[in-house]
C-alpha cells in the first residue's frame, strides 16, 4: 500500500514544492519519531497504532522521495545517498528500540529473549546491504539490475511478505501485548534468518555466473 499513498504524497509534495531531499526528511521524522516512542512510553494498544501509523507515514513518504525526483525531471546523487542513509539507519534502530522498549517495560521478560532483536539487527542490515551490493556490482560491470533482469516473481513477492518493512510496522499495534509481541516479533525475525539464507545462495551464484559476463 506505500506506493499507491506514496504517489499520492508525492503529488501532493510537488505541489508544494518541496525537494526529494525534503521528502526523505519528512519520511525520517514519522520514522524516527515512532522509534523514539518504542524506548521511551510504556507500552499500551493506543501506543501501539500510533507507532504503526508513524512507521507506515514514513514508509508512504520514504516512497514517494523517489517519486518527486522523477517528477523534477530525474534524481541525484546526493539525494538516493540522503535516501540510503536514512534508510540503513532506520533498519537498525527500529530492533534496536525494540531491544531497549522490551528491556524496559516488558515483565516478566527472559533476557535470552533480547538476542531475537539483536539478531534482526544483524539480518536485516546484511540484507538491506547486500542487495544495495548486488546493484552496485552489477552496475560496475554493466550488467541489468536486479528489477530489470526479472529479479522479482509473485511468489518470491508472497515469500517476502513476512520480511517485508510494511509488514514489520504493522506488527506493532501488538506493542501492547508482550506476549504476543514476542511471539509475532520472533516468527518474523525467525522468517527474516531463512529469506536471507536463501538468499545468500541465490546472490552467491549470480556473482559467480557475472564474472563471466561479456
Amino acid at each position: 500500500m506505500n506506493r499507491p499513498l506514496g504517489r499520492l504524497l508525492a503529488s501532493v509534495a510537488h505541489a508544494a514544492g518541496l525537494t526529494p531531499n525534503q521528502v526523505t526528511l519528512i519520511s525520517a521524522a514519522f520514522t524516527f519519531t515512532g522509534i523514539a516512542l518504542l524506548t521511551v512510553v510504556p507500552p499500551s494498544i493506543g501506543l501501539g497504532v500510533i507507532v504503526w501509523l508513524l512507521l507506515a507515514i514514513g514508509y508512504a513518504w520514504d516512497s514517494a522521495d523517489g517519486q518527486v525526483a522523477r517528477l523534477r525531471g530525474g534524481g541525484s546523487l546526493v539525494g538516493e545517498w540522503l535516501d540510503h542513509i536514512v534508510d540503513s539507519a532506520k533498519l537498525v534502530s527500529l530492533h534496536i528500540a525494540v531491544a531497549i522498549g522490551a528491556y524496559r517495560f516488558f515483565e516478566p521478560l527472559e533476557i535470552e529473549w533480547l538476542l531475537v532483536p539483536l539478531v534482526f539487527t544483524i539480518v536485516a542490515t546484511v540484507t538491506f546491504f547486500g542487495m544495495i551490493l548486488n546493484d552496485l556490482l552489477r552496475a560496475r560491470i554493466g550488467a541489468p539490475q536486479a528489477a530489470q533482469s526479472g529479479g522479482s516473481s509473485p511468489l518470491r513477492a508472497i515469500l517476502g511478505i513476512p520480511t517485508d518493512y510494511g509488514t514489520w510496522c504493522f506488527m506493532f499495534v501488538l506493542w501492547g501485548w508482550a506476549s504476543g509481541f514476542m511471539v509475532v516479533y520472533t516468527l518474523l525475525a525467525l522468517a527474516a534468518v531463512l529469506y536471507l539464507a536463501a538468499a545468500l545462495v541465490v546472490w552467491f551464484r549470480k556473482m559467480k555466473a557475472l564474472e563471466t559476463h561479456p
